[in-house]
């Protein structure tokens, strides 16, 4: 049997945008909105005032926060697409927030039904993953891993520079199908 190829895809601003719906518990909370040009180059949490990041995190620890997310434009038939290719596997350091766990699988049944639960890796630190390739917004992710990274582009990474970049799923899928 032929080697297919690996490839480790994030979920949480890679594929669901749970930043939207933080930003609009924000607003309610608030009533303050932030534009894009505040956001650049920024965490949510980098640009609320000090006071409020415990509110950030009490919305991302909430029950049911990880459920509704909305899925990025395109990304449902790349990896569909992809899935075809590749042994694809879908990598979320969900340990950090234990409420997601579950909402996330549904959320997974839901947006990427082509997938089955072998498929799913939520877990604490993605140090562990080793695919041949890796699609996340976040650097860290990055550190210990040995096959060809790409960078979501996110308003918060950026500016970080050494590693290819992909700006949204038109373009994984340029550069992976």
């Amino acid at each position: 049997m032929e080697h297919m190829p690996s490839i480790a895809i994030d979920m949480d601003e890679t594929i669901a945008d749970p930043i939207k719906k933080v930003r609009e518990l924000y607003y309610q909370d608030f009533g303050t909105r932030y534009s894009e040009e505040e956001m650049h180059g920024k965490s949510f949490s980098q640009v609320v005032p000090g006071h409020h990041k415990p509110k950030i995190t009490e919305y991302l620890n909430r029950p049911g926060f990880f459920r509704d997310l909305d899925i990025f434009p395109d990304a449902q038939q790349v990896i569909e697409a992809l899935n075809k290719k590749y042994r694809v596997y879908i990598v979320s350091a969900a340990m950090e927030f234990p409420n997601s766990l579950l909402d996330k699988v549904q959320w997974l049944q839901e947006y990427l039904p082509f997938l089955n639960w072998k498929q799913y890796c939520l877990c604490g630190d993605k140090s562990v993953v080793q695919t041949d390739f890796m699609i996340d917004d976040l650097t860290r992710n990055f550190v210990n891993f040995k096959g060809k990274a790409y960078l979501y582009h996110g308003h918060h990474n950026v500016h970080v520079e050494g590693y290819e970049r992909v700006m949204d799923w038109a373009d994984v899928a340029n550069k992976l199908l």
